[in-house]
């Protein structure tokens, strides 16, 4: 069974060592991560020490075979034998068997990129590596030990896909986390050549923790890096949107493309990519192969173009027999030209060659924006593994009249017509009030940040920058609990006024200011600045305040009180919170 112990940091050079105090040798591993985490990176300085000498040397043969070159074995059976000889030449005099004359260890990389059905229920069994089978079973009986059952097996997987192996088949489990905040400050010092530029791009990032929490993905990093040294060169001003730094570095990249080819249609381009990139995470396809660009109105010959114009967007691969591969440099670049290219097929009504079949095909019937958006919401809620996340917020994204007006200069055909997207808002709300998945909700969260619009927390527990939390919906005063991660910008200043509400006509209950003020309390505590000027406050709300000011978590430094009611009694508690020792408040007014 998978390992339910304890986390424990382990290198990949030990990745099929036992832990201490386990008591059997490890022979299947499976390692998590999400997209551009780095786990073929550790699989290929796992192999690079292996072949150099440095490490594991007491495996005889290692055979990596990534899932994207098994694909393309098609109706053909092999035996175990001729599988590994189909991929390794080297290996045709080397005689294998069930005895453990050799340690062998297998790693198949890209278990989200399989298009095996990988059937362990109804496969046949197979004991004898020469018995000749399909490629599904001969995988599948590898895995749950029926063939070579000495051999060590290493597979990687987004955690969407891992999954598809029982967890009786596998001994340990790991994951591959990322970078740091440590490790995020390192890079951008190291890959930006300007310090103080490198310092102003590491202040923007940590005010938005939408995009610090991408950092720990490496190619979002260069993607951040890239994007923002570009941007404050130019003197721009940058946002802490996820949809606006994608939309930058596209803007990038076809600028980059004309430069060196003056003849291409930016706009072809674009939507040739889109199209691609939303049909293929319409069948939750990573990587095309030349059938899948067939599919799509493209031919291998045309993806190789783009591929070369656009190199950091749609790369192209040669697999082991020269036959072409291609995937998008990562995959948050396919979802955000998927979302792209929905809009631009909404905004121009250009619905006449959507011919999609699955779920996704309910998106070009949408009369309008909103329905547009609700079919998005629900049809992202309803995924099972949460793959359409990030292509709502990018959609939704989208749809603000400042993100339109940047791709006006990249497609200029693009409708100038703004509609609004308060009930789109208004629908988000309410599927985060009636969502139960914590995970669902934080998107649902980031979605309303795309929309430029903010909600308040009521209660707050801080631990290393995250958040736990009750959302306080202004006007509503209804709440949910979840776990999110904010700005320190959104705790910079906190206003007081913003939350004070009237009672809308068919609302029976409202809140004084000083019940407002006493449910965001650990809002004030996490701030710096708490501006609460001319909100008919009285005394009542002064013993809180003191407890903010006597907390050893506070951060608050400004506190601005003019014009309410405090009364004697009200100021007496207060200053006994001045008095404090813990008390950091630099300004009173």
């Amino acid at each position: 069974m998978a390992s339910k112990k304890k986390k424990t940091a382990i290198k990949y050079i030990d990745i099929f060592k036992p832990l201490a105090g386990q008591g059997k040798p490890i022979r299947t591993v499976m390692t998590k991560g999400i997209a551009g985490i780095g786990k073929t990176v550790s699989v290929q300085r796992f192999i690079l020490d292996w072949t150099e000498g440095k490490a594991n040397q007491e495996i005889d043969f290692l055979f990596p075979v990534p899932f994207r070159e098994i694909n393309l074995m098609k109706e053909k059976e092999y035996s175990l034998v001729d599988f590994i000889h189909h991929f390794f030449s080297e290996t045709c005099d080397v005689i294998f068997s069930t005895d453990d004359k050799y340690k062998i260890a297998f790693i198949f990389d890209g278990l989200d990129e399989s298009r095996q059905p990988l059937d362990f229920q109804d496969n046949e069994c197979i004991y004898s590596v020469s018995e000749p089978a399909s490629v599904d079973a001969l995988l599948t009986n590898l895995i749950n030990r029926n063939l070579l059952p000495s051999a060590q097996i290493w597979i990687t997987s987004r955690p969407a896909a891992a999954n598809r192996i029982p967890p009786e088949c596998v001994h340990q489990v790991t994951e591959v986390q990322g970078f740091t905040d440590p490790q995020k400050m390192e890079y951008f010092k190291k890959n930006i050549n300007e310090q103080e530029m490198a310092t102003r791009i590491i202040t923007h990032l940590k005010r938005s923790r939408t995009l610090y929490i991408m950092c720990h993905i490496p190619v979002f990093c260069w993607m951040a890096a890239t994007v923002l040294v570009s941007i404050l060169t130019e003197g721009c001003e940058i946002s802490a949107s996820l949809t606006r730094m994608y939309i930058h570095f596209l803007i990038m990249q076809v600028k980059y493309m004309s430069q060196k080819y003056k003849d291409i249609c930016k706009q072809k381009t674009v939507l040739s990519l889109g199209r691609l990139a939303f049909q293929q995470m319409e069948k939750g396809n990573l990587i095309f192969y030349e059938d899948d660009l067939r599919e799509c109105g493209m031919d291998a010959e045309e993806a190789s173009v783009y591929s070369g114009v656009c190199t950091q967007i749609l790369r192209e691969e040669a697999g082991l027999y020269q036959k072409k591969v291609f995937s998008f440099v990562h995959l948050s670049i396919q979802e955000f030209l998927a979302a792209l290219y929905v809009f631009l097929c909404f905004r121009e009504r250009n619905m006449s060659d959507q011919e999609q079949t699955s779920q996704l095909s309910a998106l070009f019937r949408a009369a309008t924006l909103q329905d547009l958006h609700k079919t998005a919401v629900d049809l992202a809620l309803q995924s099972e593994n949460g793959h359409l996340d990030l292509f709502l917020r990018f959609l939704l994204g989208l749809s603000l009249e400042s993100n339109q007006n940047l791709l006006k200069h990249l497609l200029p055909k693009t409708s100038s017509q703004s509609q609004s997207t308060v009930q789109t808002v208004q629908c988000v709300k309410e599927k985060i009030r009636g969502e139960r998945s914590s995970d669902r909700r934080i998107n649902l969260f980031y979605c309303l940040n795309e929309l430029n619009q903010h909600a308040v927390v009521e209660h707050i527990d801080w631990k290393e920058g995250e958040l736990c939390v009750e959302m306080l919906l202004p006007g509503l005063w209804k709440t949910v609990k979840f776990t999110l991660t904010m700005s320190e910008e959104q705790l910079g200043g906190f206003d007081l006024q913003k939350y004070i509400q009237t009672p809308e006509e068919d609302q029976t209950e409202l809140l004084s200011p000083d019940d407002v003020l006493q449910k965001l309390v650990p809002v004030v505590t996490t701030s710096t600045k708490a501006v609460l000027g001319e909100c008919k406050l009285t005394e009542n709300s002064c013993l809180h305040l003191a407890s903010v000011l006597s907390s050893p978590s506070s951060r608050l430094t400004e506190l601005f009180l003019s014009h309410n009611d405090l009364r004697d009694s009200g100021v007496e508690l207060l200053c006994s919170g001045l008095q404090h020792q813990h008390c950091r408040l630099e300004i009173l007014r």
